[in-house]
C-alpha cells in the first residue's frame, strides 16, 4: 500500500472515529434509579409525625441528566395508599400514558443562557404538617368542611430553620466561597401560598392575601455560610428589606415586570398569531350541591369547591378519561366544557352575591384538532371574596406568557399590550390575585392532558379540566400505543394508614 492509500485509509478511519463520538453524544447517557416511597417518622418542631417520602429523605432524591440521556427510574410503593408521579419539564410527545394524575392519565439545555455558575444548589421551600394529613385531608373532603388542613410551619429543604423551636440545630446550610457565582434553583412546593424569599445583605428578592388571616405566619430560614477563617457570628444575619405576609404592592410590581425569554437563535420563540381557538375562563372559588356524590354537606347541601368557567371538575371513577378515550368508552366525560363563563359580571368587585358562586360538578372536558393554535385568557374572580394566585399548570404543552394585568380583562385594549415578541415558554404561570393571564399554545401533542391550578387545595376542589387534543394524520402525529402493562382503575380507596401518635400519646 503506497503512503498516498495509507492516508486516505487513516483519514477515513479518524473520520469512522468522529462520527462514532458524535453519535454517542448525540445518543447520551444512560442512568438509572431507584425510588423507594416508605412511610418514615421525622421530628420537626419538637414533634414527631409519620410522612411518606421517597428514599428516606426530604427533600427527595436529586436527577440530574443532559439533554439526550436515558432515565430509568424505578418505583417502588411501600406506603399505606396509592400514588402517581408527574414529570414537571420533561415532555411526553405521544405518550399521555406516562402523564400521571389520577382518573385523568396515569428542557435541558446543554449550556447555561448565561456564564456558567461556579456552582448550583436546588432550595425547596415546602410546608410541614402535624399529624396524619392523608386522613385529615380525605375527611375534610368527604364532610364538606369550608377548609382543608393547613401547614404549622414552611421549610427549606425539609427544614423549619432557626426560628422554630427545636430545629436551629437542623437549619439547613449551604457553604460558598467569596467571589463565586452560584446559581440558586429555586421550587415553591409549599401549598396555597405564595412565598417572599431573600438572603441576608445580598441584591436577591423574589416575591399574600391581602384580607386573608387564617394562613402560616412561619419564617422559615437557611444559611449561607462562607469558608474562610473568621469568627461565626453567635446569630446569623437576617434579610432585612423582605415584604411583610400581606404586601400585596411588592407582589404586584414583581408580576407587573415584563416577563421576556431569551429570544435567541438558540432559543427560539415561535408565538402562534393565527389564532383558531379562543377561550375566556373564570377561576373561581365556587360551592357545589351533594347530590349523587360520596361527599356529606353540612351547610344546606352545599360544600366549598372551586370552578373553571364555573364547572367543578369531578373526577371520573372508576375510568380515567384517556382509557375512555382511546377505547372509545362513553359515559365517562363529556366534550362540553365551555369556552366562555356562564355570565359576565364585574368579577373582580368586592361585593359579589353568593349566588354566582354555585357550580355545576363534572367531568367536562375540550377536544382540540391537531395543530389548534390555542389562545386562552384565565380570569381570578373575588367570588366570596376569596381571590388568590392561581399558577395554572397545563400537562403535554408549554405555553406562551403573553399578557398579564390586574382587574378585568378587557378584550378590546389589552390584547393591544400583548408581547407577540420575547414572551417566556413555561408550563406553568400565575393568574395574579384579581387579575388576568393570557397565553399562546399550539396543540401539537395528541392525548389527553390534565390542566389545573398547582395549588393542590383549588385542584383538589375542582379548580381543574382537561384538554383531548385529537390525533393528527400520521402515526407520528398520533397517540401511542398503551403500555402493555396497563394498572387497572380498581385500586381500593380506603386508606390503610395507622394512627400516628404523638409524643405526648395525643394522635396529632
Amino acid at each position: 500500500m503506497n503512503f498516498k492509500n495509507k492516508d486516505c485509509l487513516l483519514n477515513f478511519i479518524g473520520f469512522l472515529f468522529l462520527v462514532a463520538r458524535c453519535l454517542s453524544m448525540v445518543e447520551g447517557e444512560v442512568h438509572y434509579y431507584e425510588f423507594v416511597l416508605v412511610e418514615k417518622n421525622f421530628t420537626k418542631l419538637c414533634n414527631t409525625s409519620s410522612k411518606l417520602v421517597v428514599n428516606g429523605n426530604i427533600p427527595g432524591p436529586i436527577i440530574q441528566v443532559h439533554k439526550g440521556d436515558t432515565i430509568y427510574v424505578n418505583v417502588h410503593n411501600k406506603g399505606y395508599y396509592g400514588v402517581t408521579i408527574h414529570w414537571h419539564g420533561v415532555k411526553q410527545p405521544r405518550n399521555p400514558w406516562s402523564d400521571g394524575p389520577e382518573y385523568i392519565t396515569q428542557s435541558i439545555g446543554t449550556t447555561y443562557p448565561f456564564p456558567k455558575p461556579d456552582d448550583e444548589d436546588i432550595i425547596i421551600l415546602g410546608s410541614l404538617y402535624r399529624g396524619n394529613l392523608k386522613a385529615e385531608y380525605d375527611f375534610d373532603l368527604i364532610h364538606g368542611n369550608d377548609d382543608l388542613p393547613h401547614s404549622i410551619a414552611y421549610t427549606i429543604n425539609g427544614e423549619p430553620g432557626d426560628l422554630g423551636a427545636c430545629s436551629k440545630e437542623t437549619t439547613y446550610r449551604w457553604v460558598i466561597d467569596h467571589g463565586k457565582t452560584y446559581l440558586l434553583r429555586l421550587v415553591n412546593a409549599v401549598v396555597s401560598a405564595n412565598m417572599f424569599f431573600a438572603i441576608a445583605e445580598h441584591n436577591l428578592t423574589i416575591s399574600n392575601q391581602e384580607a386573608a388571616t387564617d394562613f402560616d405566619h412561619f419564617n422559615v430560614t437557611a444559611i449561607i455560610q462562607y469558608r474562610g477563617n473568621y469568627t461565626i457570628p453567635l446569630s446569623p444575619s437576617l434579610p432585612s428589606t423582605l415584604p411583610n405576609y400581606k404586601d400585596l404592592t411588592a407582589a404586584r410590581k414583581f408580576y407587573a415586570n415584563p416577563f421576556r425569554s431569551l429570544a435567541s437563535k438558540d432559543h427560539p420563540v415561535n408565538v402562534p398569531l393565527n389564532i383558531t381557538t379562543k377561550m375566556y375562563i373564570t377561576v373561581s372559588m365556587a360551592k357545589i350541591e351533594c347530590k349523587n356524590t360520596t361527599c356529606t354537606a353540612l351547610e344546606e347541601g352545599l360544600i366549598l369547591a372551586a370552578s373553571a368557567n364555573n364547572i367543578s371538575w369531578n373526577n371520573p371513577v372508576p375510568t380515567d378519561v384517556l382509557l375512555a378515550y382511546y377505547r372509545n368508552i362513553s359515559g365517562v366525560y363529556t366534550t362540553d366544557f365551555p369556552d366562555q363563563p356562564p355570565y359576565y359580571y364585574n368579577f373582580t368587585s368586592y361585593q359579589l352575591p353568593d349566588a354566582l358562586a354555585i357550580a355545576e360538578l363534572g367531568s367536562k372536558v375540550k377536544v382540540l384538532n391537531y395543530n389548534e393554535a390555542v389562545e386562552i385568557v384565565f380570569q381570578g374572580t373575588n367570588i366570596f371574596q376569596g381571590s388568590d394566585h392561581h399558577p395554572m399548570h397545563l400537562h403535554g404543552h408549554n405555553f406562551y406568557v403573553v399578557g398579564i394585568g390586574y382587574g378585568n380583562y378587557n378584550n378590546e385594549t389589552d390584547p393591544k399590550s400583548f408581547n407577540l415578541v420575547d414572551p417566556v415558554a413555561v408550563n406553568t404561570f400565575v393568574v395574579p390575585k384579581n387579575g388576568w393571564l393570557a397565553i399562546r399554545f399550539v396543540a401539537n401533542n395528541p392525548g389527553v392532558w390534565f390542566w389545573h391550578c398547582h395549588i393542590d387545595r383549588h385542584m383538589t376542589w375542582g379548580m381543574a379540566s382537561v384538554f383531548i387534543v385529537k390525533n393528527g394524520g400520521t402515526t407520528e402525529t398520533s397517540i401511542r400505543k398503551p403500555p402493555p402493562h396497563l394498572p387497572p382503575c380498581n385500586v381500593p380507596l380506603e386508606l390503610r394508614v395507622q394512627n400516628n401518635d404523638g409524643p405526648d400519646g395525643k394522635e396529632y
